[in-house]
């Protein structure tokens, strides 16, 4: 089948990739969209040395096989970390961190091919007034509404989002769908432009010199009680201790390849609380989009063979 391949140093566009085959408990899929997140591009930095294989692990695609009967012939989204329900982890509710889990495109084949495997219990059959090309943003966006899962916040809540990609206006849009008070610091003004109906802006060149030199701009930033990081480079964490309150939270969902070079005594000493957030809960995200309570920007749209293409776009999704 066609495919994009990781190598473990380099993706390349193949056309003789085994057509995957499904195991108990699994569904055979035919990808109808694969998208492309920041992971997948710091993968290719070496994000993940030791993964070899068909990369991506969001899409849509249609169950063309199954051991549940039920699934056939319908269109699923899928979760991406299969587990094994006997682990540490599994056993005590905290199935994301299974210790013997595998993700596809990160651990085992994903989804820029044009099938995958993919267990049953991992599938979410999209709602029929649902297209594929606002269902593909179930996974990201589940992402965001994971982040509430994590926290209490008060409506009103000061709340900033560093970063201007298709994760960060997922987590803005969450954020005030629960009363926060959203600011979003981006480089780009076009994508910032997306913000401006629900949120203040600020381009980060902007920001950056308010809090260096407030004197001299004449306008001093006042932190936020909470700030989420969503910028995919290791510099997103340094900007959000500037921008959080003593005592404030900082949501960590960046994934990069490297090290982050900050001053970690700064965590202790101003008391700030830390929360790592990853995947949430899909049911959540395919009812945000199905309602039209969550809004998001037209895709574009490539082949497999032009996947090249596609990582250099700086549109949300390709």
């Amino acid at each position: 089948m066609r495919a994009v391949y990781f190598d473990g140093e380099n993706a390349a566009y193949r056309e003789d990739v085994p057509k995957p085959v499904r195991g108990a408990g699994e569904s055979l899929l035919k990808i109808t969209l694969a998208a492309i997140c920041t992971t997948d591009k710091e993968i290719l930095k070496g994000y993940r040395p030791d993964f070899k294989g068909v990369m991506g692990h969001e899409f849509t695609a249609v169950v063309v096989e199954s051991d549940d009967e039920e699934l056939v012939g319908k269109r699923v989204v899928g979760e991406i970390n299969e587990v094994c329900h006997e682990c540490l982890y599994c056993r005590t509710g905290r199935e994301h961190h299974c210790l013997n889990r595998k993700t596809p495109g990160l651990s085992r084949d994903g989804c820029f091919g044009e099938y995958m495997v993919l267990k049953n219990e991992n599938l979410h059959v999209i709602p029929d007034q649902l297209p594929d090309e606002v269902a593909v943003f179930t996974e990201p966006l589940a992402a965001a509404y994971q982040m509430m899962e994590q926290l209490e916040m008060d409506p009103g809540t000061p709340a900033c989002v560093v970063g201007d990609g298709r994760l960060a206006l997922c987590l803005a849009q969450v954020l005030k769908q629960h009363g926060a008070e959203v600011t979003v610091i981006g480089k780009h003004a076009e994508k910032l432009l997306l913000f401006e109906s629900f949120a203040k802006t600020e381009l980060l060149g902007e920001a950056t010199m308010k809090i260096e030199d407030p004197a001299g701009t004449g306008a001093e930033i006042e932190p936020y009680e909470l700030v989420v990081e969503a910028t995919g480079s290791a510099s997103g964490l340094e900007l959000a201790l500037q921008l959080v309150r003593s005592m404030g939270t900082i949501v960590l969902k960046s994934t990069y390849a490297g090290g982050a070079d900050v001053d970690l005594s700064l965590i202790p000493v101003r008391e700030i609380t830390v929360v790592g957030s990853r995947c949430g809960p899909f049911d959540k995200a395919l009812d945000g989009l199905a309602s039209g309570a969550i809004s998001l920007p037209e895709i574009d749209l490539y082949d497999l063979a032009d996947y090249e293409k596609a990582f250099q776009s700086r549109k949300f999704k390709s």
